[in-house]
Formats: structure tokens, C-alpha cells, sequence
């Protein structure tokens, strides 16, 4: 039986990790600070749940507190659905941070909008809390005025603005998602005093949107990858975490956490708050050992509806990852696995990664959710102890 300590957590995961919470990523944040100060357009690109939208964060509040004459604005896509959503949430977003009272808020709608007529809404609160409201029909008619806008509040008030968009795969929810592209990009690539940083978790479809010659935003900015935080880093700030609270844990140890989830940033914090919480004073191997497992378990009903999910031959294709073959598209492999032809085993890793179950990266074929990589081996296919 383990003693459970009740206080103040020092490790954060599924939600926006700022300050001491966030771990490193030191040079990235020079990168994407580096970009917005010189207007450079910039496409965030990982795998889902590794830090994106912290880091972006993290590094506007750096930007804004050494720039003042450079406002973020940080729009989520994550509820959007509509065209007509998003143009409004970059509206609303757009007024409130360049907007630093009531009244500045509706001289910029009316300064800025020339054809459109918002009717703003207010909480009796809270002032910053608003919502603009157009008729469709004449938005429709006027979507320059609301792409623009960004645009000539930074150069009516002589400052740099920089739009962060998050989940941006939404836009693929939209009626004519290409369409879309093709007007977004028409306008914003004309902008000289706001620039774009763009990312989501779909990794797979903003790779196709951004990388594809033949899509509208290719070559639209930077393009950055965002890597694995190294063993080291992590072990210095697991350490430190455990130290701030008069727990103890070794570099080791530390180093062992980040590795057992395979570095992966949700995980790592996951692991390390489940071991800090078992630990009295000073975490052990065995309390590590059962924190994973514990996870594990918490996660396994999903794996096994996402397993169950799954075609046969996708199952197949997952185990042949799961024994580590070398060759997968050999005519051994493909008879061995029952994967049919060489051209269906590519059909089948391909509709693996559109599900986000897998990925290639230099060359290798890897999975997206290292647990369940680990659930998969140890407790549906009772392979081996990857871990």
C-alpha cells in the first residue's frame, strides 16, 4: 500500500503548462520568438499531446514581455466548425487584444468595419468578454473585411501582430476546406504587419497541407518540426520538481521516467506526477514500475474499443510491428502476417497513419501512443516487456 500525498502537483499534463510546468524547449522558443519579431509565417508541426500550444504560449508571453509593440492573438479552432465561426472568432479575438477598454472595442469595430455591421454582445461583468455577431449572407460578401482586419488595426496603430492558430485541422470540417485555403492564403500572404503561426494535432494533415506542392499554403513559411526534449533535459526537471516539494528522486530514475513513455511530453509529466504522488520521500524503481502500470491500466479499456475497432489486417500489421520485423513488405512477412498483397500492406500503414496510430519518421514506421504500444505487447498480444 502506497501513501497518497494530497497538495499542489508539480507536474502538468492535459492542459497548457506555462512557467516552472514547462519543461525546457529552450531553443524552439528563440525559433518561434526569433520568427514573430522578424513577421515570419510559421508552421508548427508534431505529433499530437507533445507541447505544442504550451510552447507557442510560452513563448508569446516571452514575446510580449519584452516586445510590447507586438500583440499575440491566440485563436482555437478546437470547437470550430464553420467558416463562418472562424471568421468570427478571428474578429472577436482580434478586437480584444489590440482593444485595452470598452469603448476602444467599439470604436475599432467601427474604424475597421466598413460594409460589415457587427452587433456586439457584453457580458455586464466582465467587458472583455464579448461576441460579435454578423448576418451571414452579408459576411459572405465581405470576408476581406474580416481576414484584413489584423492587418489595418497593426498599421493603423503602428504595432506587429501575430495570429496564432490552434487545431487548425478543423478547417478541413468546413464545406470546401481547399476553397477555404486558397482565400486565406490569397490575403495573408499580402500582409506585411502581422504574420502567422499555425499547428494543431492532426501531424499527418497539416504535413499534406503545408509540405504538398500542390496544396495553396505550400511554402507559406517555416516549416518546424518539433522533436523529442532529450533524456537530459528531462531528468533535470523531474529532479527539480521533486526537489521543490522536499521529495527526492535520481537522475536515474528521472532519466528512466521519460524514457519507459518514450519521451513522449504528456506521459512523461503523467508518469512522473503518478510517481511523485507514491512518494514519500524519496521515489523507488518499484514505485515507477507501478505508476506505468497503474496508467496503463487507466487507459486500457480505450485501447482495447480502438483495437476492436480495427479491420483484422490492421491488427495484423500492428503485431509485425510489435515483433520488430525488419522487413515488413518481404512475400514471407506478408504471408506470415496475412496481409494479402504488397500493395494492400501499404494500403493498410497508410489508413494506420490517417488514424494517427502510426507514423513514419526517417524511414521508420513508429507508433503515435507509445502505451499503447505497450499495451498492445504485454496485454493483447502478450508478446514481451517492451518497457
Amino acid at each position: 500500500m502506497y501513501k497518497i500525498i494530497t497538495m499542489e502537483t508539480p507536474f502538468v499534463f492535459g492542459k497548457i503548462a506555462s512557467d516552472k510546468n514547462f519543461s525546457n524547449r529552450k531553443e524552439e522558443i528563440e525559433h518561434l520568438i526569433q520568427n514573430f519579431r522578424s513577421g515570419i509565417n510559421t508552421i508548427l508541426i508534431s505529433p499530437r499531446r507533445w507541447g505544442k500550444s504550451s510552447l507557442v504560449l510560452q513563448a508569446a508571453k516571452q514575446l510580449e514581455q519584452n516586445f510590447p509593440e507586438i500583440i499575440v492573438v491566440y485563436v482555437d479552432l478546437f470547437n470550430i466548425r464553420t467558416e463562418e465561426e472562424f471568421y468570427l472568432n478571428l474578429a472577436e479575438k482580434t478586437i480584444r487584444a489590440s482593444s485595452s477598454k470598452l469603448q476602444e472595442v467599439v470604436n475599432n469595430a467601427k474604424k475597421f468595419f466598413k460594409q460589415l455591421i457587427p452587433k456586439i454582445s457584453f457580458s455586464p461583468d466582465n467587458w472583455q468578454e464579448f461576441s460579435f455577431r454578423f448576418d451571414w449572407q452579408e459576411l459572405k460578401e465581405h470576408v476581406d473585411e474580416i481576414l484584413n482586419l489584423p492587418e489595418k488595426i497593426a498599421e493603423a496603430k503602428k504595432i506587429r501582430i501575430v495570429i496564432c492558430l490552434d487545431e487548425f485541422q478543423n478547417i478541413g470540417y468546413f464545406e470546401n476546406p481547399l476553397a477555404f485555403q486558397k482565400v486565406l492564403r490569397s490575403h495573408w500572404q499580402l500582409h506585411q504587419s502581422v504574420s502567422y503561426c499555425i499547428f494543431g494535432s492532426k501531424r499527418h494533415m497539416l504535413m499534406e497541407v503545408f509540405t504538398s506542392p500542390s496544396m495553396p499554403f505550400y511554402k507559406f513559411g517555416d516549416v518546424i518540426f518539433l522533436e523529442k526534449i532529450r533524456k537530459e533535459h528531462w531528468e533535470k526537471f523531474i529532479v527539480s520538481r521533486f526537489e521543490a516539494t522536499g521529495k527526492q528522486i535520481s537522475s536515474f530514475q528521472a532519466g528512466r521516467i521519460a524514457q519507459l513513455v518514450d519521451y513522449h511530453p504528456y506521459y512523461v509529466q503523467q508518469l512522473a506526477q503518478g510517481c511523485w504522488f507514491r512518494t514519500d520521500k524519496t521515489a523507488t524503481d518499484e514505485i515507477i514500475d507501478f505508476a506505468l502500470e497503474t496508467i496503463i491500466y487507466q487507459l486500457s479499456l480505450l485501447f482495447q474499443n480502438l483495437t476492436e475497432s480495427l479491420p483484422t489486417t490492421q491488427v495484423n500489421y500492428l503485431r509485425l510491428l510489435i515483433d520488430n520485423v525488419q522487413k515488413p513488405s518481404s512475400k514471407e512477412t506478408i504471408m506470415h502476417y496475412n496481409l494479402g498483397t504488397s500493395a494492400n500492406a501499404i494500403r493498410i500503414r497508410n489508413s494506420l497513419i490517417d488514424k494517427e496510430i502510426i507514423d513514419i519518421a526517417e524511414g521508420n514506421v513508429k507508433f503515435l501512443d507509445p502505451l499503447y504500444k505497450i499495451w498492445l505487447s504485454r496485454y493483447y498480444f502478450g508478446v514481451t516487456t517492451l518497457a
